[in-house]
């Protein structure tokens, strides 16, 4: 592993998402500190190459970058991994879809709960090495205070009929138990796990919701971009927190149902791998 291509000052920054709303604004944010170097992950070439001109030109940072990548697929994920090239300090898990009807990945699995859930997942366990390598090192995931009703037994919603808030929901529960399963196994490494609400920002998924947004996509950006930066991410691991606060979230005291996500979620990697 080459660890040599930044500057040993320099932190390095992974952010998901970051074409949308509240990705950009983390992207920019962060982009706007002192040594960074801020790579977006995006789906869509066009988009990301407006956004990084867009953050090199407002921030002077020149450190910005994007990589492509569709967050819904293993192997896509894998191969991001196996492509990079130095350090990472803080990734940051701020991809979600809300498609209004059931879709599927080619591979079959539920399009939210692939992206939403799995994506998460995949990006941890891939980039773990990486991680511990750079550590100090940190996660945030970026969940949401309207999450519940997950099901374990039907986690793709191929008994009970799709809806995309019920789809939602479960998967913002899904990002904070998995942040608590992460945590422990990562801490002797010295790498944090949280998960936090960014706030509530019109954007194309609050829409597909139902929804609209009364912040600012900067307000939605800020406690993602404190637990990135603030001591107090590094120094806590395995919490949830809301507007700069630590919140107390049911979800993650369930030991049993926490661990049993992190094997069904491990069960599909080794499913891909096995393809």
């Amino acid at each position: 592993m080459n660890l040599s291509r930044q500057d040993n000052n320099t932190r390095v920054f992974l952010v998901t998402g970051a074409t949308g709303a509240i990705g950009k604004a983390t992207a920019r944010q962060l982009a706007e500190l002192e040594d960074s170097e801020v790579v977006l992950v995006c789906r869509d070439k066009q988009k990301a190459e407006k956004a990084v001109m867009e953050i090199i030109d407002v921030t002077g940072n020149p450190k910005v970058r994007y990589e492509l990548a569709d967050l819904s697929r293993y192997q896509v994920i894998k191969d991001l991994a196996k492509r990079w090239m130095g350090r990472l300090h803080v990734l940051i898990n701020n991809a979600a879809c809300t498609p209004r009807n059931r879709q599927e990945t080619p591979e079959g699995i539920e399009l939210q709960f692939a992206t939403n859930v799995l994506g998460p997942y995949w990006l941890i366990d891939e980039f773990t090495e990486i991680l511990k390598a750079s550590a100090p090192a940190r996660v945030v995931n970026v969940a949401s205070y309207w999450a519940g009703g997950l099901d374990l037994d039907d986690l793709e919603f191929t008994r009970r009929q799709y809806d995309n808030d019920k789809a939602y929901r479960q998967s913002k529960q899904a990002n904070r138990m998995l942040s608590v399963a992460f945590s422990e196994r990562l801490a002797p490494y010295q790498i944090s796990v949280n998960a936090c609400h960014p706030g509530d920002v019109n954007s194309k998924l609050s829409n597909n919701l139902g929804f609209g947004g009364h912040e600012t996509p900067d307000q939605g950006a800020e406690t993602p971009v404190w637990l990135a930066t603030h001591p107090i991410g590094q120094e806590t691991t395995g919490r949830y927190f809301e507007h700069f606060t630590e919140t107390s979230c049911p979800f993650i005291r369930e030991k049993h149902a926490v661990n049993a996500l992190f094997e069904i979620c491990a069960s599909y990697a080794k499913n891909n791998q096995n393809n």
